[in-house]
């Protein structure tokens, strides 16, 4: 009796909270080998752990080794984190690099995670973006140009090599436990800015429905680009307000006005790239996931601010 070969996925960005939710999920039936660029870490004795640059000639090594049936690519460096140039060579350079070596040893799967900051902030958004939206946010800063470039390249590999079966998911804003984002570090200090003048409704995905949204998208073959977000949304400030945030009301222009006031207050500061978010809606439309997929978030909105009231960090 011959037993059913387990899948061999490589899962990047292993440092996150996000990923190793994914390989949680994904141990007790695949074999998975977990890497990140940024440092290494332990998973248990049965998944192999790496700290490896993409670039580099020993990540092809792990493909000879190990004989890949997908990848899980999680490790995209956020705008706010590093200089513009690592972040390049590792979201852009670093992903072009994945996808070759994918396409060299004939991988069959590929899972890309983007973000909907790819959209851009603008204040003639359509009230709901679907996935044929054109990505403006190159346009409007430097700070998101990897993001997109990113997400064209992984476009150009999805028609070119279709073998690769590449899913690539845009979520919404990440938050709950373990998240380090922008979003969720405003959520949770006890007194936040807004924007005076500006309450952009926004949307939230708990980082277990997210877990579970990757390991669907791995699991069904549906090629193609998708919005993973929940069907409800709520204004930033009462967003703030569920979640006990104090809020503090700074003057939006000229740009170095609210950046020298949130120094000064010693408040936590909106990330300067995504400003504009905090000023104009950006709602996606994630019913074509849902219904590819099957996809229902577990989480309510409650749920999800009912956390980060409990749980306030100090400034």
């Amino acid at each position: 009796m011959t037993t059913e070969k387990r899948p061999q996925i490589l899962v990047t960005g292993a440092a996150g909270t996000l990923a190793q939710q994914v390989i949680n999920q994904l141990r007790d039936t695949c074999d998975l080998v977990a890497v990140d660029f940024r440092e290494q870490v332990w998973l248990g004795d049965d998944i192999p752990s790496y700290c490896i640059d993409f670039n580099k000639r020993v990540f092809e090594d792990l493909f000879r080794r190990f004989h890949f049936d997908g990848v899980i690519h999680l490790g995209r460096i956020m705008s706010s984190q590093e200089t513009r140039l690592s972040r390049y060579n590792a979201n852009v350079l670093g992903t072009q690099k994945l996808l070759d070596l994918s396409h060299k040893y004939n991988v069959q799967r590929v899972i890309i995670l983007s973000t909907f900051h790819v959209y851009g902030a603008v204040p003639y958004n359509p009230a709901m973006i679907d996935e044929a939206a054109p990505l403006k946010a190159a346009g409007l800063t430097m700070d998101l140009v990897d993001s997109v470039e990113l997400e064209n390249l992984a476009n150009i590999y999805l028609w070119r090599y279709p073998h690769l079966n590449i899913t690539i998911l845009r979520p919404c804003n990440i938050v709950g436990p373990g998240v380090r984002n922008a979003m969720s570090t405003l959520l949770s200090s006890e007194r936040a800015p807004v924007l005076a003048g500006f309450s952009p409704m926004m949307q939230f995905i708990h980082i277990d429905d997210m877990a579970d949204a990757l390991v669907l998208a791995y699991r069904r073959n549906h090629k193609g680009i998708y919005n993973v977000a929940p069907s409800d949304w709520v204004a930033y400030q009462k967003a703030l307000d569920l979640c006990g945030c104090k809020r503090v009301p700074i003057l939006s222009i000229p740009p170095i006005v609210p950046r020298t006031l949130l120094r000064l207050l010693n408040l936590r500061r909106f990330p300067p790239y995504l400003m504009d978010f905090f000023k104009y809606p950006v709602i996606i439309d994630g019913r074509a996931f849902a219904r590819e997929f099957g996809f229902q978030p577990k989480r309510s909105l409650d749920e999800i601010f009912h956390y980060y009231l409990e749980n306030k960090h100090p400034v």
